[in-house]
């Protein structure tokens, strides 16, 4: 037995009898349910297949206290050896390394370490509630609402893999008073999946590391898994991972306050109206509608800066020559180049801006919505050279928008071809001087797709390279277009977040499964902002306006207020909606997107751009409940957003905001104020 304690967490290992950790009190309190192995690797073979081991299959195990040897696991693996160390030193550290690896084996994932923990609070009585980093970040008390998808070939943006769609590579289970933080301390932000799922009585939490490895290579993690006692709330966990972060930042990582290379219109707060110059929706009918040709949405952009006294970026979607979602080949836009510039150019006159949605690293096979195809350059056998490999070694069509939208494949920028397709493809996007580029939807978080190739040149095993290949091509991209600022689908992971500044944050796909916490701003806001989205798979009920609601929660984390415009001139609930007869009310809407450029103005520039977000919050207010469409039946939430953010002389800034037609009560600190309508406030306190 193996017993380490350090500030408010005691553990036990039996690295020989059960293989596991058999008990770790947390606060005073057993948390542990049940006994699982210490870790779990998947190795492949040549052919693809997969092989399983565990702690508990290990013929044999060394023990020297604080360094555990697994070893003789039988048939072709009877030399290799997996080696944990556990030890205290700022927490708890772990640290794992797989050696004398069989030359026809890659270690694919090492799992480690496993432990279970109750299951939540909503169906266990002594369970608590999780922060997962997905999205803008979100407590999960009910572990049956939130799906759960296993990474395989072909990718799919929803995993939960980091740096996708989880921004961060760490995780915490909460208690009432005290919760325990789980973090992947790793400076090169290699690929993890970050996770939970049920185990026997009790839920796993999930720490996958992928190796990055080739066949017959050993793995060393150079970092450790770091377990950290923290308070009962959110806001302890992320803190610990702030701190960590602030000390080891990403490349070209740089606060707001220090960038002297922005452009004007992103230190403000513009108004984003997204719509698409063809059909209603991302399937259907797919004809020009009536804001095409592109100048014809002139006019009622002209009406939404007027009625909201605020710069306006027009977002185009289905705005491509070739079709709808129909990467990488984008360009000319429809209808030709120069109705495109005149728009353009139109836009930039008076004063607002232009951005465009791309489709990330798919390549088409052929349109399902239209007849475009590039069945003729598949044909020669070149472009497959460039596209993902599965782990049989072999390019397969992709499942990212197939069939509804495209068939086609995942392209791998890290190989020589598909390189050159991505580069030659964007090359007249960033020689545009159109003012922003989401480049990257559909790639969550601005990561690339799990590619198993042994003929691009990079290692077999999804791993750091990938990473480690993203901000080699974003930073290439950032240097051929310098003026642009970049986005992807969702808001850019961690290792990205200098390269891609301005990402569509989909807190809205939160709501169903918990509760949407500004995870993301607290520990990254001085170093980027992002816009709300056009709000695609919004679960609210389309019904109910919530356009002012979802825009009043952007606007307080410091993110950019979106709009979707219909093509009939008025708003969509949220893109992808079935419902265009409930538009939300445009006139509010923009007397609200007025009274929020005028505090940004005025008050909430210092802290709402570039701003440090607060530990400390003191603020209530009354509650409402928003019916959804799917799932949970309601969600409840406070009807007036608030964020917290560090201020001067040890004091905190509070930034309230109501989207309600009529003044709300709130308190901070026990103190009553009230909070106009359609308006914010700010208030300050010690």
């Amino acid at each position: 037995m193996t017993e380490i304690s350090s500030e408010n967490i005691k553990l036990t290992v039996d690295p020989v009898g059960k293989r596991g950790i058999c008990s770790l009190v947390l606060g005073g309190v057993e948390r542990l349910v049940a006994h699982s192995p210490i870790f779990v690797m998947r190795l492949r073979d040549l052919e693809g297949n997969t092989h399983l081991l565990d702690s508990t299959v290990a013929g044999c195990v060394s023990d020297s206290g604080d360094t555990f040897t697994y070893s003789s696991f039988g048939g072709d693996f009877g030399a290799l050896s997996v080696t944990v160390k556990v030890y205290a030193t700022d927490g708890i550290n772990w640290e794992i390394s797989v050696t004398d690896v069989p030359c026809g084996y890659a270690v694919e994932w090492v799992e480690f370490p496993k432990i279970c923990l109750p299951c939540l609070k909503e169906s266990c009585e002594i369970g608590g509630e999780i922060l997962f980093p997905y999205n803008e970040g979100m407590l999960v008390s009910n572990e049956k609402l939130l799906p759960r998808y296993e990474p395989e070939f072909p990718s799919s943006g929803a995993y939960f893999t980091f740096p996708n769609m989880v921004s961060s590579q760490f995780m915490a289970y909460l208690f009432e008073n005290v919760g325990l933080y789980i973090g992947a301390h790793d400076k090169r932000r290699g690929l993890k999946g970050v996770d939970f799922y049920p185990y026997e009585n009790g839920l796993v939490l999930q720490m996958r590391l992928y190796s990055g490895c080739g066949y017959g290579q050993d793995f060393f993690p150079d970092f450790p898994i770091v377990w950290r006692a923290c308070a009962g709330n959110w806001i302890s966990a992320a803190a610990i991972y702030r701190e960590w972060f602030e000390q080891n930042l990403p490349p070209k990582a740089v606060k707001l306050t220090e960038n002297k290379s922005l452009p004007s219109w992103y230190q403000g707060s513009p108004l984003i109206v997204t719509y698409p110059v063809q059909g209603w929706r991302d399937y259907g009918k797919m004809e020009p509608n009536e804001l095409f040709p592109f100048v014809n949405a002139l006019p009622i952009l002209k009406s939404m800066k007027e009625k909201s006294n605020t710069q306006i970026m027009a977002l185009l979607m289905h705005w491509e020559g070739t079709a709808p979602w129909a990467p990488p080949y984008v360009w000319p836009p429809l209808g030709g180049i120069d109705g495109f510039n005149k728009f353009k150019d139109a836009l930039h006159e008076s004063g607002d801006l232009l951005g465009v949605y791309c489709s990330g690293f798919g390549y088409t096979q052929h349109s399902t919505i239209n007849d475009y195809n590039n069945l003729d350059e598949l044909a020669k056998g070149e472009v497959q050279k460039g596209m993902c490999y599965s782990p049989q070694n072999k390019p397969e069509l992709g499942i990212t928008c197939n069939p509804y939208q495209r068939v086609g494949y995942d392209i791998c920028p890290a190989s020589e071809v598909g390189r050159k397709i991505l580069d030659g493809a964007f090359a007249p996007l960033f020689e545009s001087d159109i003012d922003y580029i989401q480049i990257l939807d559909q790639n969550h978080g601005g990561g690339q797709y799990l590619c198993y190739s042994r003929e691009h040149g990079h290692p077999a095993m999804p791993g750091e390279w990938m990473t480690d290949n993203m901000q080699r091509l974003l930073k290439d991209w950032n240097e051929w277009s310098p003026k642009k600022i970049f986005g992807c689908e969702s808001a850019a992971a961690e290792p990205f977040i200098g390269n891609l500044l301005m990402s569509d944050n989909r807190f809205e796909l939160n709501y169903p499964f918990g509760t949407v916490v500004p995870l993301y701003a607290f520990i990254y806001h001085e170093y980027l902002r992002n816009f709300m989205g056009n709000q695609c798979g919004c679960p609210f009920e389309p019904r109910v306006d919530t356009q002012r609601y979802r825009m009043a929660y952007s606007f307080s984390i410091g993110d950019i207020m979106t709009v979707t415009l219909a093509p009939n001139g008025k708003l969509m609930s949220h893109w992808g909606t079935h419902d265009f007869e409930a538009a939300p009310d445009m006139d509010k809407a923009m007397e609200f997107v007025k009274h929020m450029t005028e505090f940004y103005n005025s008050q909430g520039k210092k802290y709402l751009y570039g701003g440090k977000m607060s530990a400390k919050s003191e603020f209530e207010c009354e509650t409402i409940k928003i019916p959804l469409f799917r799932g949970q039946e309601y969600s409840v939430l406070p009807r007036l957003l608030c964020s917290a953010w560090e201020s001067e002389y040890e004091k905190t800034a509070y930034v309230v905001v109501n989207p309600e037609s009529e003044p709300l009560p709130f308190t901070i600190g026990g103190e009553k104020y009230e909070c106009p309508a359609l308006d914010a406030v700010l208030i300050i306190k010690s």
